[in-house]
């Protein structure tokens, strides 16, 4: 969770139990991430797998030397996977100090070291500040509110400063969900801020997430290359990346601008 205003009231943290998989509420029923219990570091939900897809255009033999931030730390899924699976730097930027205690105590997140860095610090604040420009290589968005009826930081400029983010051959990835006209309003910003030649989604999946990707440096790896990939992928990391390619597709985005803008 996180937010452009610092003021508001956060919600309670809490969780639930069902079977072998722990999910985390802030306050209501939505479910803002989860864990297998008994595979505390694996990604169990499909679109937080999805929530991968950047390392299909990141050469496997260099992500262990990579960065990745996570804005909204949710069951800190990506956050775990990203420090203690492909054993990167790892950065997760999280507004409610109750989430951060809450994966640590109910959620098997480690403590900081020298790889790991929880801020808790309003994330459209937090990116702005230059240390962090030009040094990630994987940048995670899913910031959602108690709600989880649409993104709380969606407009051009904020994905333009996640942009100003990433290496050259970074990647974003966000987690789009709600109403297909928010979709598409959304889809429209991030191509403003990236370019239309850089977007690429997944098709949503049943739940309705649809994760969108955008390259700092636009590119179109060839299908063999992204197949190979997809498979050294699964092979090492256990995603279902293969499964990937067959939803998930760049886009062509015209963007029409207000007269005037």
């Amino acid at each position: 969770m996180a937010s452009s205003k610092t003021s508001i009231s956060l919600p309670e943290v809490n969780f639930s139990d069902w079977g072998d998989i722990r999910y985390l509420h802030l306050g209501t029923e939505w479910v803002q991430g989860s864990m297998k219990l008994d595979a505390p570091f694996e990604i169990e939900l499909e679109y937080v797998q999805r929530m991968m897809a950047w390392l299909l255009f990141a050469d496997g033999k260099t992500v262990a030397t990579r960065h990745a931030m996570q804005l909204g730390l949710g069951a800190a899924t990506l956050t775990k996977f990203s420090r203690k699976i492909l054993r990167m730097r790892t950065t997760a930027i999280e507004l409610n100090p109750q989430v951060v205690s809450a994966c640590r105590g109910w959620f098997k997140l480690p403590p900081d070291d020298p790889k790991l860095r929880v801020v808790i610090a309003d994330a459209a604040a937090e990116i702005r500040k230059p240390e962090w420009h030009g040094t990630v290589d994987a940048l995670q968005v899913d910031l959602y509110d108690h709600e989880a009826a649409a993104p709380v930081l969606d407009s051009e400029d904020f994905y333009a400063d996640c942009r100003a983010l990433l290496t050259e051959d970074g990647c974003m990835t966000v987690n789009l969900f709600g109403r297909s006209s928010s979709y598409e309003r959304s889809l429209e910003k991030i191509a403003g801020a990236f370019g239309a030649d850089a977007v690429w989604a997944f098709k949503p999946t049943r739940e309705g997430n649809t994760v969108v990707l955008a390259q700092r440096t636009p590119s179109r790896p060839k299908r063999e290359a992204l197949a190979e990939r997809a498979q050294t992928i699964q092979t090492r990391w256990g995603l279902p990346a293969p499964k990937w390619l067959r939803v998930f597709k760049p886009l062509n985005i015209s963007i029409t601008r207000p007269a005037g803008s």
